[in-house]
């Protein structure tokens, strides 16, 4: 997927429906039947509103004092990719296929990205 100009929730809705399965025909909830998904130019992404000043991002080093926050505007420009991870995390499923479902996203901040599709090759 391509995400240049693209609002963040809107793909990120896409995506977590695509990471667990809701896409195919033979979805069951207890069965993680999901696709990889891997998404380009992620510093292109739309953020609306106000988030990009007021969003902040937590994480905690489990030391004291180690709570770190970062704004949304300066992650976006030190990792866009984890913005992406972050918001398609939050709409997945919380199960145990959780960490299985996020491994199959793949998110790069440019154009490029070692992957390619599989498509049959004829014989």
């Amino acid at each position: 997927m391509d995400a240049s100009g693209k609002v963040l929730g809107r793909l990120a809705t896409q995506v977590a429906a695509i990471l667990s399965g809701k896409a195919r025909p033979d979805f069951t909830p207890h069965v993680d039947s999901g696709d990889m998904v891997v998404i380009i130019n992620a510093e292109k992404i739309k953020i609306t509103g106000k988030k990009m000043q007021q969003k902040e991002y937590k994480r905690y080093s489990d030391y004291p004092n180690g709570l770190k926050i970062e704004m949304m505007e300066s992650l976006m420009k030190r990792q866009p990719e984890e913005i992406i991870k972050h918001a398609v995390k939050g709409m997945l499923p919380k199960k145990k296929f959780q960490k299985d479902m996020i491994a199959r996203l793949k998110v790069y901040a440019g154009d490029k990205h070692p992957h390619q599709a599989q498509k049959p090759v004829p014989v």
